[in-house]
């Protein structure tokens, strides 16, 4: 049963207005996005969502599978009436997203992965950090978090952007963030990487600590025709890091994929 999902809609909302899904990272909610949203909603209409048990939607208890994240965004879309999309995800929405250009090749018109990874490091690392957070809430993992968010240079000069990302991580809901690490635990994409047939961006942070640049390569040399860039300097969420710059190349990638599927 897919999970009741909060989401914000921006743009024209016209009927020819091409269609953008945003889809955030582990312990994040969609105000991660408020850049881009704020660039791209002037002639797109952005769909920037919260994961289950992030921000402000529903929490669902127990393991899932980063199929079942994919579902709740299908849901979320089919209740909107959305039949064909952009996707842009990062981190674990690079997952779902990856997920989605799969295996619904049909509705997806490109996909652009930031800081994410077809596999991320072992099933066990993540199996710990669930209970961890199960035991002892977000605050178990959110300093270390955060420390992977932004380069140390930008977490230095400004402590009220760490701290809003800190709040956000807190915020987050202990068994939403254990349920989607479960989920981390199991995703393994590589296999379906050459399945991916839309076009393709491929953003890797060139500090990330937690899917650094050789991580994304692997996804671009595995996708056809994918196009890589590095982002410097950044780590693991660049959208609030680099916003213009992220928003910079979001524009150019769905400019790109737009001439050639125009419908």
């Amino acid at each position: 049963m897919p999970a009741t999902l909060s989401y914000e809609v921006s743009g024209p909302q016209s009927a020819d207005t091409p269609v953008v899904v945003l889809l955030g990272s582990l312990g994040s909610d969609r105000s991660m996005w408020d850049a881009q949203v704020r660039d791209l909603s002037r002639d797109h209409d952005v769909v920037a969502v919260d994961h289950r048990g992030h921000g402000g939607s529903e929490v669902v208890a127990g393991p899932c599978t980063v199929a079942d994240l994919a579902g709740d965004v299908l849901a979320l879309l089919d209740a909107l009436g959305v039949d064909r999309f952009h996707v842009v995800g990062l981190s674990l929405g690079g997952a779902v997203a990856q997920w989605l250009a799969v295996h619904e090749s049909s509705r997806v018109r490109s996909v652009a992965l930031l800081c994410t990874a077809a596999k991320f490091g072992e099933p066990s690392g993540w199996t710990e950090r669930a209970a961890a957070v199960r035991s002892g809430g977000t605050a178990a993992v959110a300093d270390a978090v955060v420390a992977r968010w932004l380069t140390p240079a930008r977490a230095g000069s400004d402590p009220a952007l760490v701290s809003r990302l800190r709040d956000m991580v807190l915020a987050t809901s202990a068994e939403g963030y254990a349920a989607a690490c479960d989920a981390l635990s199991g995703w393994d994409g590589r296999p379906d990487l050459g399945r991916i047939s839309c076009p393709t961006l491929v953003v890797a942070g060139d500090e990330d600590p937690s899917t650094p640049p050789e991580v994304l390569r692997e996804i671009a040399d595995g996708v056809p025709g994918a196009e890589f860039v590095i982002l410097s300097p950044a780590a693991h969420v660049p959208t609030v890091e680099l916003p213009a710059r992220v928003s910079e190349v979001l524009r150019a990638h769905l400019t790109s994929a737009a001439a050639a599927d125009p419908a």
